[in-house]
């Protein structure tokens, strides 16, 4: 089995320098049919549109020079209406040409990904419960949407940032690109995963600013509405790390989740957390988990599910086999990070847990789903729980909406 942080480090680098197929195959496998994400579940339309953000308080911490934090970050949310909206693009070409090429996938595979929410639909005039979404390292904002989707038409804001330097690649409004700078193989692991978690945490707590503004006057007509008192967080892999260090050193942050994610460079293994934490995993069990298990004080669940892989909590699933995925990745590598599970039922089982989650304790719904296992959902195991302290027992006195 590979290890925790080796498998991490092939998820960022693309399986450790894989190649492009060329030629007459490459130009094959880009002309397929249209690849749709899971179809959302909820009543509501979906709209999206994107958010250009400088936080001028700090200075890159990414990259040498004197430049305020830049970023970018994917608005999903509930709509009044969708007709005549222009259906979403999953990413930009430019973006789509670094995913590609670092995964390695078909030039092309991505603009045949059909995601099902509309371009700059005008929202529903209340404010909504946010949740932040962070993607794993050297991700991108796009890595979860069918995740976003499905939680937008269940009435919630979300959040999708694109962690510059960090992402493959962050394209800003006015064409400039900024490409990632981590490097795939630090001399010193342990300190630039503390590094990349602060920035991440920066930057999550910048969003968190800009959408809770109590000033309704100033927004976009059209745009949504986050209600300052229900914000939750979660990510992938980095960023369900990054998560978990957001959720324990900013109180406005009521729950945060995390999708197979090590909790590398973050105090919440040794300190714990005192709100309540949803933790999903492919993996059996992590020695970061183990620490945290002791030492967490709210209200927690660590759910294995069985089949799984790293890249399983992502879209990738569901265009692996277009773009030929398969062709490139060892049988022991693809496994390891996409899974066996049909990736139409590990969608189904992360959104119905995530969201049994977020409705707990954003909007004060019961959630039986997480008291006990489900004959429905065999594969997912229960590895370890810790019932409400008082901090998420007013939690879940939130009023429901």
């Amino acid at each position: 089995m590979l290890a925790r942080r080796q498998l991490l480090a092939l998820a960022g680098a693309g399986a450790a320098g894989a190649v492009l197929p060329s030629g007459p195959a490459a130009a094959a496998a880009a002309g397929g049919p249209a690849v749709p994400l899971p179809a959302p579940t909820g009543p509501l339309a979906v709209g999206t549109e994107a958010l250009h953000l400088v936080d001028r308080r700090r200075r890159d911490p990414l990259v040498p020079g004197d430049r305020p934090r830049e970023l970018m970050v994917q608005l999903w949310y509930p709509a009044r209406r969708t007709r005549g909206r222009a259906p979403a693009s999953y990413t930009t070409p430019r973006v789509a040409a670094a995913l590609e090429s670092g995964l390695p996938l078909a030039p092309g595979t991505l603009a045949r990904v059909r995601p099902h929410a509309r371009r700059g639909a005008p929202a529903v005039p209340r404010r909504l419960p946010l949740v932040l979404v962070g993607h794993g390292r050297k991700g991108g904002r796009s890595n979860l949407t069918a995740l976003a989707e499905e939680l937008a038409s269940h009435g919630y804001l979300v959040a999708g940032v694109d962690h510059t330097h960090d992402a493959a690649v962050v394209e800003f409004p006015d064409g400039r690109a900024r490409y990632s700078a981590i490097p795939g193989e630090p001399a010193d692991w342990a300190a630039q995963e503390r590094l990349e978690v602060a920035v991440r945490v920066g930057d999550l707590r910048c969003v968190a600013d800009e959408l809770t503004r109590r000033h309704p006057g100033a927004r976009h007509p059209l745009r949504p509405l986050a209600d300052p008192d229900r914000v939750g967080v979660l990510g992938h892999s980095m960023g369900g790390a990054a998560a978990a260090e957001a959720l324990r050193v900013d109180r406005r942050f009521r729950a945060g989740a995390a999708l197979d994610a090590g909790l590398f460079g973050s105090s919440v293994p040794d300190r714990g957390l005192d709100r309540p934490f949803l933790l999903l995993t492919a993996l059996e069990d992590h020695e970061t988990w183990q620490r945290w298990r002791q030492n967490q004080r709210g209200w927690a669940r660590q759910l294995r599910i069985a089949g799984s892989g790293h890249l399983g909590y992502t879209d990738l699933p569901h265009f692996a086999a277009a773009g030929g995925l398969a062709e490139h990745w060892p049988p022991e590598v693809y496994a390891a990070l996409l899974g066996t599970l049909d990736p139409a039922r590990s969608a189904v089982l992360v959104r119905v847990h995530v969201r049994a989650f977020l409705d707990r304790f954003l909007r004060g719904r019961p959630a039986p789903l997480l008291d006990t296992p489900s004959p429905r959902y065999p594969e997912v195991e229960f590895r370890w729980s810790r019932e409400a302290g008082a901090a998420d027992r007013h939690g879940a006195r939130i009023r429901q909406g």
